[in-house]
């Protein structure tokens, strides 16, 4: 009985070693971003989210959960945006990480793994969609002093379908959830099939 206790302490402390590890990894990433010439230049793709997936499938969901809860309370410290940011990341990175991680855990496969993506895209474009649509973007343009009209306008140079918030919504913010997604996944598999026995 004492051996089955001690050997799940060392399990739970090394689930949190490695869980800070990623996260410290995760913040890292945060500040590399890249800008596409297809979408407006305030969205801007950053792959701060693979650390939390790489958790999520070769520790469970939860562990996917806590590296984007801490990678997005640590950059709290140096937000520009009053924690508006920081709330939406971790929203979206849970709604992209969490379905991923329960359908691989049901499912160790590649299917499971684009299963769980399927899904997590669905789920995070549609809170990207809704987020943004009512708090960020106007929140957003409250913090800048800008009207709404000012971001439509950024994004209206580079898509002619954007002419309002809605549109910005479908035509910029939906699709550039998707891209991010497919950029995260592939990135991610190959990376979670070889770091799967460190971690």
């Amino acid at each position: 009985m004492e051996n089955v206790v001690s050997r799940k302490k060392a399990m739970d402390t090394s689930t949190m070693v490695k869980v800070g590890m990623l996260s410290a990894v995760s913040i890292v990433l945060m500040m590399f971003e890249l800008a596409l010439p297809i979408f407006p230049s305030f969205l801007k793709i950053d792959i701060s989210d693979l650390p939390a997936l790489i958790g999520a499938i070769t520790m469970g969901p939860l562990a996917g959960v806590m590296i984007e809860l801490i990678k997005n309370v640590l950059h709290l410290f140096k937000t520009s945006t009053a924690g508006v940011g920081e709330l939406a990341n971790f929203i979206m990175g849970i709604s992209l990480v969490l379905p991923i991680g329960l359908f691989y855990k049901k499912n160790k496969s590649l299917v499971g793994f684009i299963q769980g993506t399927v899904v997590g895209c669905i789920v995070m474009v549609a809170v990207a969609c809704a987020f943004n649509y009512y708090i960020l973007i106007p929140a957003y343009a409250a913090a800048f002093g800008a009207p709404i009209e000012a971001f439509v306008e950024i994004a209206n140079k580079v898509n002619g379908s954007v002419v309002d918030l809605k549109t910005l919504v479908l035509f910029a913010i939906a699709p550039f959830n998707v891209v991010k997604t497919v950029v995260v996944a592939v990135i991610g598999y190959p990376l979670c099939k070889l770091l799967g026995k460190v971690l």
